[in-house]
């Protein structure tokens, strides 16, 4: 016994031709693993959209030649050579005009400055087309153009200046700083004793001196090297030692000479050193060796 037929088969109803091209399109376009071409607006977008319009002033670039109307007003002074005290307003005016009617049309923003100075040149150009105003004494009165000539003037000695200065090497532009990290020593450096500070000290020890002195006649011998020897004695075993303790002031001026000359003389052989904590602190004397 054969087995039943198989339910016949409805034809599908055919697909309208802007449908069926749509979808051919976007069996084009959708890649195969559905990664999104781009995101818009934080949705995902699998093919590129048909009416996609960019207007011709969406990117638009524009580079301002002059600083302002002075700079503007100089250059066309100067690129055909004129006469800074004796401009031609009716050339330069009409010259200025043009690149401003230029500006209005990319920026009317920017373009406002420049033509407050094409209204004073129309104004000063008008000034000169009347008759000259005398002053009270019969003379002319002043050129109309002298104001805008000194602006003009000034404008260029601060450009020039400006000028100069950017010529001038500038750190990160030109040079870079040059740092080295240097270890602070651990070790006090005590500060080096200035010569006027010693000699105000020895001048103090004599005037202590000279108050105790006496009437005594006498001739003693003095060696330079026995004090010497006393100095090193007075400072073994001990780290410092206050300049004025060195000496002895009731033994006379002659024997605080001879022991300031051989202390002295044990510093030049660096023997000993003389300290100073800081600016007008007592002087202080020490071995530069300390024995074992």
């Amino acid at each position: 016994m054969l087995p039943p037929a198989p339910p016949p088969v409805s034809a599908l109803p055919p697909l309208p031709a802007d449908d069926g091209a749509a979808l051919v399109a976007d069996a084009a376009t959708l890649p195969v693993d559905r990664v999104a071409l781009a995101r818009l607006y934080g949705e995902p977008l699998f093919r590129m959209p048909t009416d996609l319009y960019i207007p011709p002033d969406a990117l638009e670039v524009f580079l301002e030649a002059f600083e302002g109307p002075l700079d503007l007003l100089l250059y066309l002074i100067r690129r055909q050579n004129f006469n800074i005290l004796d401009i031609p307003l009716a050339d330069v005016t009409r010259q200025y005009l043009t690149y401003v009617d230029q500006i209005r049309q990319h920026n009317l923003e920017l373009a406002s400055e420049y033509l407050l100075m094409a209204a004073m040149l129309i104004e000063i150009k008008s000034r000169m087309l009347l008759p000259p105003r005398k002053t009270d004494d019969g003379a002319e009165g002043p050129d109309p153009r002298a104001e805008l000539v000194r602006r003009l003037l000034e404008y260029e000695q601060i450009k020039l200046a400006a000028a100069r200065l950017d010529q001038l090497p500038v750190i990160g532009r030109d040079f870079l700083r040059a740092q080295v990290h240097i270890e602070q020593s651990l070790v006090t450096r005590f500060p080096d004793v200035h010569v006027l500070d010693l000699q105000e000290a020895w001048a103090d020890i004599l005037k202590r001196a000279k108050l105790n002195q006496h009437h005594r006649i006498s001739r003693e011998q003095l060696s330079v090297r026995e004090h010497m020897s006393i100095v090193l004695r007075t400072l073994g075993g001990r780290r410092f030692v206050e300049f004025h303790e060195l000496f002895d002031a009731s033994r006379g001026t002659p024997v605080l000479v001879v022991t300031f000359i051989a202390m002295l003389e044990l510093a030049r052989e660096r023997l000993l050193e003389i300290t100073q904590a800081e600016a007008f602190a007592p002087i202080y004397v020490r071995l530069a060796y300390q024995p074992a």
